[in-house]
């Protein structure tokens, strides 16, 4: 690392402490014989354009101050060049963090960048039907999801947690969870020992790429990794709310127990659409890395040695 850039929000909660926090990284990288600068974001757009500017002036390090979101967009630019991207976590979740080893303080994360490694992975991609009626896609590092989750980010995706405050926010999803009718949609997978195409009639795929998403969930979909070409793809064939939480209540125990309708494959490719039946039905949302894309049809895959991340080795 040579010359590092500091992707950051100066609108984000807690600005004067994470302005605080982003001087205290500058001044270690810098002590550590790396040339920091900080770039402010303002929107997606301005995110990727600040990216391409600072790869412009030379910076072999993109470093994303945020969380899973702010390192989504800064992938989208990253991929398949030889710029590394770093993670200050200054998110929520920070589970991309999580799965990398980083440490959550980002003083610590920025002692810990001098002596990372750079490390080669690849990434999902994911393509569906945009919100505009036109194809879209995008990259992601930590999963992909279609139907329950996707539903509950469409319906509170337009600023519902800041204009109603977080406990409001929970109690909105809590409900629209009992009440999302758990529509169908069909899946087509190729496993990597078989060539045979399988299909799934499903209420919820998830195509998970990290291990640990640390917090409570942990290892939502065991056996996924970045060092692998493929996803761990959860596929959730039943309609039953008791079989969702008990998957996610195994994974909150770190248990290894079956949860009828709920089953793991792995696969490089994934193909989501419609089910013949379901004409007229709602429509059913797409997701990746919490960021909300547009609807069915949709393709999952994956692109082999597509990013540099710089971790702890």
């Amino acid at each position: 690392m040579r010359k590092a850039a500091l992707l950051y929000n100066p609108e984000s909660g807690g600005s004067k402490q994470r302005r605080r926090e982003l001087d205290a990284a500058l001044r270690i990288l810098r002590s550590g014989g790396a040339e920091a600068e900080l770039f402010p974001t303002e929107s997606i757009d301005h995110a990727e354009e600040q990216t391409r500017r600072a790869m412009a002036v030379g910076c072999d390090t993109i470093f994303a101050c945020g969380g899973d979101g702010t390192i989504h967009n800064v992938a989208q630019v990253l991929a398949n060049t030889p710029v590394a991207l770093g993670v200050l976590p200054m998110g929520t979740a920070n589970a991309l963090a999580h799965d990398l080893g980083i440490p959550l303080r980002v003083p610590e994360a920025a002692k810990a960048a001098l002596t990372s490694m750079q490390r080669r992975v690849a990434l999902g991609r994911l393509t569906c039907q945009g919100f505009e009626g036109h194809s879209t896609s995008c990259y992601f590092l930590v999963a992909a999801g279609i139907g329950v989750d996707a539903h509950l980010f469409y319906k509170l995706h337009s600023g519902t947690k800041q204009r109603l405050g977080m406990a409001a926010y929970y109690y909105k999803a809590w409900h629209m969870w009992f009440t999302y009718p758990m529509t169908r949609f069909q899946v087509k997978y190729t496993e990597p020992e078989s060539a045979e195409m399988k299909a799934a009639d499903v209420t919820e795929l998830l195509a998970v790429r990290i291990r640990d998403f640390g917090g409570v969930v942990r290892e939502l979909a065991p056996g996924a990794s970045l060092d692998r070409n493929d996803m761990r793809l959860i596929l959730c064939r039943t309609r039953s709310r008791v079989a969702y939480l008990a998957y996610v209540t195994r994974s909150l125990l770190g248990g290894a127990w079956t949860i009828p309708g709920i089953e793991l494959a792995y696969s490089a490719k994934a193909e989501c659409n419609y089910v013949a039946a379901a004409e007229g039905a709602p429509k059913v949302y797409v997701e990746a890395d919490g960021e909300l894309l547009g609807s069915l049809p949709a393709e999952i895959s994956v692109v082999p040695n597509a990013l540099t991340l710089l971790a702890p080795g």
